[in-house]
Formats: C-alpha cells, sequence, structure tokens
C-alpha cells in the first residue's frame, strides 16, 4: 500500500474518483452551499443602510454602498457587552453542570445495576419526549418559590439537565472495554477512581462534544431567560437583542447585525473545537455510525 493512498484513506484498488464518491461530494457541496447563502445573505444585508435593505429590488451591490452603520446602531442602543457576559457566565456554568451530571448518570446506568433503574431510564426517555414549552409554567413556579427570579441561578438551574446527552453518554460507555475496569479494581481502585482516571481520558472526545452542543444550546436560548429576567442586567445576549429590535421596529440591516453579532461568538467557538465535534460525532454514532 503507497504512502499516498494510506494519506488519502483509500482501500486498495479502489477507485478515488468513484460515480458514487463524485455524487457524495456534489450532494455534500449543495448542502454547504444551501447553508452559507442565507448566511451570506445575512451578512451582506446587515452591511446595507436601512433604505436599500428595506427595497424591494435584490441587489448586490447596494447603492448606498455598504457600512456598519447597522452594528454601531445596535451597539450604542443596547448594552451588550453585559448581556454578552451574562450568556457568556449562563451558558459556562450551565456547560459545566450538564456535563458533569449527564457523564456521572451515563456512567451509572451504563455500568451501575441499582434498584429503579429500568423506571429512571424510561423518566430520561420521557423527558426527552416531553416539549421542554409545557414546563415553562411549573418551571417558573419553583423559581419563584425559591426567590430565583431574576438571578444567574433561576436561569442555569433549569437547563443545566440534559436527557438527550445522558443517553449519549450511555451509549458511548458501553462501548468502553470492561476489562481496562476490572483490571482497574483488582488493584484496588474504587469505583469513582476508575471513573476519573480510566474512563473519562477515554471520553475526552464525546465529552467536548457534549460540551460544545450545550454551550451552543445555551447560548441560543432565548425563551427561557426571557421568562425568568425582568432586570435589564441580567437579560442574555438573545434577550437584550430583542429589545433593541424592538425598540427600532422592523429595521432589517439591524435585525440582521443583531443576528449576526449573537452568531459571532458561537462560530468562533466552532471554529477553535470543529475538530473535537466531528471526532465526538463519529465516535457516538451521531453521524448514523
Amino acid at each position: 500500500m503507497s504512502t499516498s493512498v494510506i494519506k488519502q484513506g483509500h482501500k486498495p484498488g479502489e477507485n478515488p474518483w468513484s460515480l458514487s464518491r463524485i455524487a457524495a461530494l456534489l450532494v455534500l457541496a449543495f448542502l454547504a452551499v444551501t447553508w452559507l447563502v442565507p448566511f451570506a445573505w445575512s451578512v451582506l444585508t446587515s452591511l446595507k443602510s436601512e433604505a436599500d435593505a428595506g427595497a424591494s429590488s435584490l441587489s448586490f451591490n447596494p447603492p448606498d454602498g455598504f457600512s456598519f452603520a447597522a452594528y454601531r446602531k445596535v451597539l450604542s442602543a443596547g448594552d451588550i457587552p453585559s448581556w454578552a457576559w451574562n450568556s457568556l457566565i449562563t451558558s459556562v456554568a450551565i456547560t459545566l453542570i450538564t456535563v458533569a451530571t449527564s457523564a456521572l448518570a451515563g456512567y451509572a446506568f451504563s455500568r451501575v445495576n441499582f434498584k429503579g433503574k429500568r423506571w429512571l431510564y424510561a423518566a430520561i426517555i420521557a423527558a426527552i419526549i416531553i416539549p421542554p414549552q409545557l414546563l415553562i409554567v411549573p418551571l417558573f413556579r419553583q423559581m419563584l418559590a425559591f426567590n430565583l427570579v431574576d438571578t444567574y441561578w433561576g436561569i442555569i438551574l433549569p437547563q443545566a439537565f440534559a436527557p438527550a446527552m445522558v443517553l449519549i453518554l450511555i451509549r458511548f460507555f458501553d462501548q468502553i472495554p470492561t476489562e481496562l475496569e476490572e483490571a482497574a479494581r483488582v488493584d484496588g481502585a474504587g469505583r469513582l477512581r476508575v471513573f476519573w482516571s480510566i474512563v473519562l481520558p477515554l471520553s475526552r472526545p464525546i465529552l467536548a462534544a457534549v460540551a460544545i452542543f450545550v454551550f451552543i444550546g445555551a447560548w441560543n436560548n432565548f425563551l427561557w431567560p426571557f421568562i425568568v429576567t425582568t432586570d435589564a442586567h441580567l437579560m442574555t445576549l438573545p434577550v437584550g437583542l430583542q429589545t433593541v429590535k424592538s425598540a427600532y421596529g422592523l429595521q432589517y440591516a439591524q435585525n440582521m447585525a443583531s443576528a449576526i453579532l449573537a452568531a459571532l461568538p458561537l462560530v468562533v467557538v466552532f471554529l477553535f473545537f470543529q475538530r473535537q465535534i466531528i471526532k465526538g460525532i463519529a465516535t457516538t454514532g451521531f453521524g448514523g455510525q
């Protein structure tokens, strides 16, 4: 087997430009363009004046030219640094708590036989099936009872449990050979020591993927932070930007600028951790494996 074949990942005798491979590449290219066109259009609209953005005719070269006026208006109208800081604090806390609890729960379901295991597993499945909107009212009443409305914890705690991530980690832990843990237990290691020293190091790709998915979901969440916060100083970025858009009314360029500002941190996160995301997806079977 030649070195070039090894680097490209082709099997011996496999045609790298077969009809099926070309068709798959064309489909992937079409999907990539389909995703990029709306994003490019959003960026283009955000760089137009309001008159050009609201014009009935489509134009890639606006008469008034491109400018950052929409970004300047959005940044000057609201307290975006404070909102972004609130989003960062809550999203990081939600991610840390969710990854920790999901990893512990997933390992317990995968390796430990305990009473009521089947019922708890069924409860996790039910929590995935039930629409989260149905829980808004009881969750808000709980936050009122615990005096957590208009607090960081009021935003964090109801989002710090992800049943889907527990199922994903269960599947991953099931794939880890039990012989590794049995050898450690023979040497005197306890259950938590095995989990910390053996299981977690082997689970870095999936834990990174889960953390990124949870972080993105927490950062983009609008409904719950909007309901549980009324103090402008505690608003997250999606909620705060919505108040800016409401104050201006229907302003296409400013709306697009707000959307780009809200999505920009997530783009940066994805660019830095795309390898972990792809590796985690391939490892856990997100991709249908």
